[in-house]
C-alpha cells in the first residue's frame, strides 16, 4: 500500500471501488468501501495522485479528500471511457479511471470551490424556474387556443389578458377555476425568478472578479457569476483558445490526408453558459454602430462579411478570450 502513487475511485451514492497502482503501473490497491469509510480510508494512504470521474458529487469529495492532502484529479468520463477494459462494472471503471489520471496528457476538471457550487446551484433552480414557467405558458396558450381564444407567443401579452379572458364569460367555469390557480403560479414562479435573479446580481456585485467581467460589453450579472464559477481555476487553461473550444464555440473538425474540412461550431461544454455568451454577442452586435471601439468595429466588419449569425458566434467567441484573460491576468485581454 506503501507504494501507490495513482488512486481511481468509482463514486457512487454508497459504494465506492478503489484502484491503486504504484509508478510503473503495477497494481497494489483493490478494495470496496462504503460511502462513511471513503474519508479514513484515504486518510490512511500515503499522499498520491487521486482521480475520480467528474460527475455528481465529485467537487465535494474533490475538496474533502483534497484537505487530506492528496492530488485530486477530476477526469471528463468521456475521456475515462476509451481506457475500460472488459465488461462494465465497478472494478473495471476504478481501474480505468486510474490508467487515465496516469496519462501525462490528460485533461482535468478543477476542483469548484463551495462558494462556485452554490452559485451554480442557483443558475440551476433559476434555469428550471424558467423553464417551469416557458412550459406553463405554453400550456395555458395551447388551452385557450381550444376554446377559440389566440394569445400571441408573448409573456407580456399573456400577463395583460389573462385577467380579462378570467373574468369574461367565454370560458366554461370548470376551466376558469383551474386557469386561475395557473394564474396565481405564474406570478409564484415570476416572483420566485425575480428573487434568483436578484441574488445573482447582488452576488455579482459584491465580487471583484465578476465586477471586471461586466466591464466587458454584452456581459450581464448571471454572464458573470456564472462564466466565474464554471470556468473554476483560469489557469487550468493554457490560453483563451482552449477556453472557446472549451466552450463549444470553435467549428467542428473532420479533417483527414492533410485535408482540412470545418463544419458547424462544436457545441461542446456547457450548454448554458454558451447560450448566455451567444446572448451577450448578439445584443452587442446589435448596438456595435453606438460604440467606436475596435471590438465593434471588428464585429461590424465580420457582419458584413459573413452575415449576423457568424459574426454573432464569432464575438461570443472573442468574449470567451476576453473573459478568461481578465480571470486569468487581471486585466481585459486587447
Amino acid at each position: 500500500m506503501s507504494e501507490v502513487t495513482v488512486l481511481g475511485i468509482d463514486i457512487a451514492k454508497s459504494v465506492f471501488q478503489l484502484h491503486g497502482v504504484d509508478g510503473a503501473g503495477r497494481v497494489r490497491y483493490r478494495r470496496q468501501v462504503r460511502r462513511a469509510q471513503l474519508l479514513q480510508t484515504l486518510a490512511q494512504l500515503p499522499r498520491c495522485r487521486i482521480a475520480l470521474e467528474a460527475c455528481g458529487g465529485a467537487h465535494h469529495w474533490g475538496r474533502q479528500i483534497g484537505v487530506l492532502g492528496h492530488e485530486v484529479r477530476l477526469i471528463p468520463a468521456q475521456y475515462v471511457k476509451a481506457f475500460v477494459r472488459g465488461q462494465k462494472n465497478d472494478r473495471n471503471d476504478a481501474a480505468a479511471i486510474c490508467e487515465a489520471a496516469r496519462q501525462p496528457a490528460m485533461r482535468c476538471v478543477a476542483v469548484k470551490s463551495l462558494e462556485q457550487q452554490q452559485i451554480l446551484a442557483l443558475h440551476r433552480i433559476r434555469v428550471r424556474m424558467v423553464k417551469e414557467r416557458t412550459a406553463l405558458v405554453n400550456q395555458v396558450r395551447g388551452l385557450l387556443m381550444e376554446f377559440g381564444i389566440v394569445i400571441p407567443r408573448s409573456l407580456g401579452v399573456l400577463r395583460r389578458r389573462l385577467p380579462e379572458i378570467l373574468a369574461g364569460d367565454r370560458l366554461p367555469e370548470l376551466l376558469r377555476v383551474a386557469l386561475c390557480e395557473q394564474q396565481r403560479r405564474l406570478g409564484q414562479l415570476d416572483g420566485s425568478l425575480a428573487s434568483a435573479t436578484a441574488q445573482l446580481s447582488e452576488l455579482a456585485r459584491r465580487s471583484e472578479p465578476c465586477r471586471a467581467l461586466m466591464a466587458h460589453v454584452g456581459v450581464g450579472p448571471l454572464t458573470a457569476t456564472a462564466f466565474a464559477a464554471e470556468l473554476g481555476d483560469a489557469q487550468a487553461f493554457k490560453n483563451g483558445r482552449q477556453v472557446a473550444a472549451w466552450l463549444g464555440l470553435v467549428p467542428r473538425q473532420h479533417s483527414s490526408a492533410g485535408r482540412t474540412l470545418l463544419l458547424s461550431i462544436s457545441k461542446r461544454g456547457n450548454p448554458y453558459l454558451r447560450t448566455l455568451l451567444v446572448h451577450g454577442a448578439r445584443a452587442a452586435l446589435r448596438t456595435a454602430d453606438r460604440r467606436e471601439d475596435a471590438l465593434s468595429r471588428w464585429s461590424q466588419a465580420v457582419q458584413e462579411r459573413r452575415g449576423t449569425n457568424r459574426a454573432t458566434i464569432a464575438l461570443a467567441n472573442k468574449l470567451a478570450r476576453r473573459l478568461w484573460a481578465t480571470l486569468r491576468y487581471g486585466a481585459a485581454a486587447p
